[in-house]
């Protein structure tokens, strides 16, 4: 009896995975046929702008156009007006040159008096020509178009970028029949499927940790462009407006991240962050992580090469590689990070009377770490020096 039990359950779970198998074939066909059509129609999408684009060059060529032809229409007139004006000037002079000369009285007063009352009656309009006029401003004003185009383009691709990575197409869910666990149980449980487990001596009161702490400060050569640094580089706040950076090939060209300048190697390091805004992530990154694009291998915490914990008001979620966790811990403003290099551990903790563990990655650190941040808009975070 006992036995026919058992085959039945696995005759049920036989038929619930070939149930969830084609769930998972039908939403891949769905997923291919989403991005089939996200790319159809993102590149109508960017062709339509590149004809909007194309108009409004052609409209700007028609604006300097018509504007110059009535600039030389109006100086042409002018100077048909003027030529026509010193025409008949010379007539006159010519008039009064042979009026001079004649010998007839009668027909000199006749003259004399016409010649005279029409040059005392008439007035002539003088030309101002404006030295300064240019189609300079014309220029300035597309240039400076250009520039928040760049800029709003920019914004929003970090923004598309950062929502789509975001999005989980399928994950493994934990058996129902399995106790719920959360805080540091579930790190625990989770991480042992990730990493292989080492087992370290961690501190478990604030003052102890800080027997460890490090000085750190923000390079300025990695910062992204509107990441403005402060407060002896220990801050770093994004804005809209890009800071007067100079060139580095180690800077990230085009997420808002920032890396330290100290590299952290073979020993056992404590630092904390203080964190505000809509969201940020802290983490630790080796010097390889590619600087040039949105991709994942220049995000930390996205991929081998980086450890991160990205913070809100509402949640923490812990990144390496392609793998995801979100964790239910309380809120905390300051984070306080711990890195056991050779025992290969990375510890993130909410800190305050009690210290409280968030996550705990337990990893094999080939190279020496660099700790680095992502910062969002209307967010900040400063590196604690006490």
């Amino acid at each position: 009896q006992r036995l026919g039990a058992t085959q039945a359950e696995i005759q049920e779970k036989i038929h619930d995975r070939l149930k969830q198998m084609e769930e998972l074939k039908h939403a891949v066909d769905a997923l291919k046929n989403s991005a089939q059509r996200a790319l159809q129609e993102c590149e109508k999408l960017f062709s339509d702008m590149m004809r909007s684009i194309e108009r409004m060059q052609q409209e700007m060529a028609k604006l300097i156009s018509s504007n110059k032809r009535a600039a030389l229409n109006n100086a042409e007139g002018h100077m048909e007006r003027l030529s026509n004006e010193i025409d008949d000037l010379k007539r006159r002079d010519n008039e009064i040159t042979q009026l001079s000369r004649t010998e007839d009285h009668i027909h000199f007063i006749q003259s004399y008096h016409m010649l005279i009352a029409q040059t005392e009656a008439e007035e002539l309009p003088s030309v101002t020509v404006n030295p300064y006029f240019t189609f300079g401003p014309v220029t300035k004003a597309v240039s400076e178009m250009k520039q928040h185009m760049n800029e709003f383009s920019n914004d929003e691709l970090v923004k598309v970028a950062t929502t789509v990575n975001k999005m989980t197409f399928c994950q493994l869910d934990e058996p129902k029949k399995r106790k719920s666990i959360k805080g540091e149980e579930a790190v625990v449980f989770k991480e042992a499927a990730m990493y292989k487990s080492v087992p370290v001596q961690e501190p478990q009161y604030r003052e102890e940790f800080m027997r460890y702490a490090c000085q750190l400060t923000l390079d300025s050569n990695t910062a992204y462009r509107q990441l403005y640094l402060s407060r002896g580089n220990r801050k770093a706040t994004l804005k809209r407006d890009p800071q007067n950076y100079g060139n580095s090939s180690a800077r990230f060209d085009s997420l808002p991240q920032v890396l330290c300048k100290e590299p952290l190697f073979g020993g056992t390091y404590y630092w904390e962050v203080d964190w505000s805004g809509e969201g940020a992530a802290i983490g630790v990154t080796y010097k390889g992580i590619k600087r040039i694009g949105y991709g994942d291998s220049c995000r930390i915490g996205y991929n081998r090469k980086s450890w991160s914990l990205f913070c809100s008001d509402s949640s923490y979620s812990a990144r390496h590689n392609k793998e995801q966790i979100d964790v239910k811990a309380p809120y905390s403003s300051r984070i306080g990070v711990f890195l056991d290099h050779n025992g290969g551990t990375l510890a993130f903790y909410a800190v305050g009377d009690t210290m409280s563990l968030i996550h705990r990655f337990n990893a094999s650190f080939a190279e020496a770490v660099y700790p680095g941040f992502w910062v969002w808009y209307e967010s900040a975070i400063t590196i604690v020096q006490e």
